[in-house]
């Protein structure tokens, strides 16, 4: 079965309160329920993990070699300078979706470029909730793509 590691970075336990103009009332608990029944729909297992700390999603990344087939990582504000959070991710060689809920690039000009970005698979922002989810179904893509062309 396909297991995909879902890590959501800092403030991000937050939603429901933090900045609502920009992020919603939506909170983690909720996102997390759509990720779960998306998931049972696909299929597939999804472990999620949330840090306001680097060092704990990097040893997460780690762990999810030989565990799991794909990460869908909401790095918050790690996305614009984690240069460890990035070479975590391509040190694992796992495919990799970045998510966010809002459209970075119509916010603070820095918050335009990330970092994690070139070391992903793909980007999905500015549709809220629907990142994730669409995040999840681009992971699971992947996996199942590969599986194929190895097959």
């Amino acid at each position: 079965m396909v297991r995909v590691l879902v890590l959501h970075g800092p403030n991000l336990n937050l939603l429901g309160t933090r900045e609502p103009e920009i992020y919603g009332s939506t909170t983690l608990a909720d996102i997390e329920a759509a990720l779960r029944q998306l998931a049972a729909e696909l299929g597939v297992e999804v472990e999620s993990l949330q840090s306001n700390h680097e060092g704990v999603l990097i040893d997460a990344i780690h762990g999810a070699r030989g565990r799991c087939d794909a990460i869908v990582i909401n790095p918050g504000a790690f996305t614009h300078y984690s240069i460890a959070l990035r070479d975590a991710i391509a040190a694992v060689d796992l495919p990799t979706v970045e998510v966010h809920l809002s459209n970075v690039h119509k916010r603070e000009e820095f918050r335009h470029h990330s970092v994690i970005s070139p070391v992903a698979s793909g980007t999905i922002l500015g549709f809220g909730v629907e990142s994730y989810l669409l995040g999840l179904r681009a992971a699971v893509s992947l996996v199942r793509q590969s599986a194929k062309n190895k097959g």
